[in-house]
Parts: structure tokens; C-alpha cells; sequence
């Protein structure tokens, strides 16, 4: 692509349209992909080389609004905008988008499409649902404790005095009592690890390491007739975070998609990247910081049920038959913790959890690898 004289020299427009976070493509009077930019390759998920003179019907149905919209491009030679539009398929997964196409110019029949993600909106809308989930179980955690727990101790110390002069059938009935108030309580237990608010003490973290554990522990035990694929960025920095909070992490999301694929071929595939990610709060401080890394858990289960992906990480949803619906509650809270983001993306027969973590500050990078020589 030709540049032109600015005064500093000369400009690349190339490196123009590679630079944008918006999706470009140039399609030809046939449909077929004649030029995509750096965002365009990330969400087909393929290389611009991959792509070139590939029909655009491979990546996106061909009843698709977006052809309506190059075809108008192609006859009123206007620029056309549809904004709101779904795009989904296999290819390339479901995305909220807003679409332009207008005439290139100089090239008759070639329509240049310019595709918004409207994910960075929805990404701090669910980032602070997310919060808000973990706020309020955090709050739940904390009433349970202070106003269940001791009245369930003397429910419990109650029914063990009627157990002493009680008839046999009581004697069964106070033991139920006995049980029931064990498993709430226990209930309980499992919910106050939601009031521990105490700043997390971050260290840098190889997020490859926590994986390989977590997969040996999924291979060697819930998960042992799973298929895993391992797609790895090895050049990836260490992220900031607390060891044992992202195997717990990871070891939960994984344990979910072990349980959700098919007996026979189930696969889960866990994938690590390095991407220009979004900036958030630290939890308890001012400091802003860009979350990069990028750790994806996708299944081949039969996806989660539309009404619950909404809800999927609030306290006590879960579509397991005897799940808690904490599980991914308190994913969300050590998420939250670390500063960084959790999406989830599911259909039938891909489901796709997306987790963005911010890199380790290089000055405790290097510190380490100074005390290890």
C-alpha cells in the first residue's frame, strides 16, 4: 500500500489500518477477501495470508445482514451502517458488532468493511456485574456467619439433649436435625472464604506452570477421559498474581468443562496470547493496569442454556444438577482480586471462557530471576 509525504515522511497506510482496533476488510466483486488488517485476522482467527482470496461466505453465513449492506455499498455506491448486528457462526464464534461498508475508491465492485466490536462496553458491563456478584456474596457470606451459624449451634446442641431420653424413631429425627445443621453450616464455611478482603500479596506468577498443573491434576483425576490441547504462547511474561488463587481459578473452569463435554471425544482446549487488553482499578488502590494476557478455556460440550449465561456468575446459579452455584462466583471474586476480566462466550458445542490478567511489573521480574542465580 502506497504512503505519502507528511512533513516527518513518509506514512504507511498499512500500518495505518493495522494499528486500528476496528476490524477492515476489502472484499472483491466476488466476495472474496482481498486485504484484512490486525484486528480483522484476531477475529476470524486466522492469518491475513490465510484469508486472501478466501470466499467471506467461509467466515460468515451467507443470509448474513452484511451482505445486504455490500450489496448497497456495491449499487448506491454510499457508504452503509447497520449498527446492533449479531455476528455469529462456527468460524469465528458470536460477536455484538456494528458494520460500514462503503465503495473503494478507484475499484469498482471492491467494498471495504469496517466491523466495531462492541466488546469493550460490554466487557466493563460485565466486569462490574462480576464485581457486584462478588460484592454481594461477599455480604451474604458475612450475615451467614454472624446471624446463622450460631443459632444453627444450638439447634444442633438441642437436639443432641433430646437424643439422649428420645424413642428410637426420635432418636432418627434428631439426627436429621443433627445432619441438616452440619451441612448448612458447612454451607456457611464454604461462603466466608468471600469476607476475606484483605489486599492479595501478588508476586509474578508463570501462568504456564499453574496450567500444566492444573491439567495434570484434571488428566490424573475428574477429567482422565478428556482430550486436552495445549495451544501455548511461550514468549509470554509472567502474570501478576498469587499462585494458588489462579489453580483454583483454572482448576474450577476446567473441572466445569470436564463435566459438560461428551463421554465420547470430549476435548478441552487451553490456549495462552498475548493481546492489547483493557485497563481497570486495582481493587484497594489507584493504579491503572493494561491486562494483556490473555488464558482461554473452550469445551465441546452442548454449551450453556441461554437464559443462564446472563446470571452465569452470580451466587447460587448453576445449571448442575446438585451444583452450588459458587463455583464460578468465587472464580469471579479472585478475577476481581487480580484486576482482571472473565467473559464467557458459549454455544452448542463451544463454550468458551475468556480470562484477561495483567503482567507482572518488570522491576519484580527481574528482581526474581536475580535471587534464583
Amino acid at each position: 500500500m502506497n504512503g505519502i509525504e507528511n512533513g516527518g515522511g513518509e506514512i504507511d497506510f498499512e500500518a495505518v489500518l493495522g494499528s486500528l482496533s476496528a476490524s477492515v476488510l476489502v472484499v472483491g466483486p466476488a466476495n472474496l477477501i482481498e486485504f484484512v488488517n490486525g484486528a480483522g485476522e484476531q477475529l476470524f482467527g486466522a492469518s491475513a495470508a490465510y484469508l486472501k482470496d478466501r470466499s467471506l461466505d467461509e467466515f460468515v453465513p451467507s443470509d448474513h445482514p452484511m451482505y445486504g449492506l455490500i450489496d448497497q455499498a456495491r449499487n448506491a455506491r454510499l457508504a452503509v451502517s447497520e449498527y446492533g448486528v449479531t455476528l455469529d457462526s462456527p468460524r469465528i464464534g458470536k460477536h455484538f458488532v456494528n458494520i460500514q461498508a462503503s465503495q473503494l475508491s478507484g475499484r469498482p465492485g471492491h467494498i471495504v468493511l469496517s466491523i466495531h466490536q462492541r466488546s469493550f462496553a460490554d466487557k466493563i458491563a460485565k466486569q462490574l456485574s462480576h464485581r457486584g456478584a462478588a460484592r454481594s456474596v461477599t455480604a451474604l457470606a458475612a450475615m451467614l456467619a454472624h446471624e446463622v451459624k450460631n443459632p444453627l449451634s444450638g439447634i444442633r446442641g438441642a437436639a443432641q439433649l433430646v437424643e439422649q431420653n428420645a424413642t428410637p424413631e426420635d432418636q432418627e429425627l434428631t439426627r436429621l436435625i443433627c445432619t441438616e445443621t452440619d451441612r448448612i453450616c458447612a454451607l456457611v464455611d464454604r461462603l466466608e472464604v468471600f469476607t476475606d478482603q484483605r489486599p492479595i500479596d501478588r508476586e509474578p506468577v508463570n501462568i504456564h506452570r499453574v496450567l500444566e498443573h492444573v491439567r495434570k491434576i484434571a488428566k490424573n483425576g475428574f477429567g482422565a477421559t478428556v482430550r486436552y490441547v495445549e495451544n501455548y504462547d511461550p514468549s509470554l511474561p509472567p502474570v501478576y498474581g498469587v499462585r494458588d488463587q489462579l489453580i483454583q481459578v483454572f482448576l474450577n473452569l476446567i473441572k466445569n468443562a470436564a463435566e459438560a463435554v461428551p463421554k465420547k471425544g470430549g476435548e478441552i482446549i487451553i490456549s495462552t496470547s498475548y493481546q492489547h487488553g483493557v485497563s481497570f482499578v486495582v481493587p484497594g488502590t489507584k493504579t491503572k493496569v493494561h491486562l494483556p494476557l490473555m488464558v482461554t478455556i473452550q469445551d465441546n460440550g452442548e454449551g450453556i442454556p441461554e437464559d443462564v449465561r446472563p446470571h452465569l456468575f452470580e451466587p447460587f446459579v448453576s445449571t448442575k444438577t446438585n451444583g452450588s452455584g459458587l463455583g464460578l462466583a468465587l472464580v469471579a471474586k479472585i478475577i476481581n482480586d487480580h484486576g482482571g476480566v472473565i467473559e464467557c462466550d458459549s454455544q452448542p458445542n463451544r463454550t468458551l471462557f475468556k480470562i484477561m490478567l495483567p503482567v507482572a511489573p518488570a522491576e519484580l521480574v527481574a528482581s526474581e530471576n536475580n535471587a534464583e542465580l
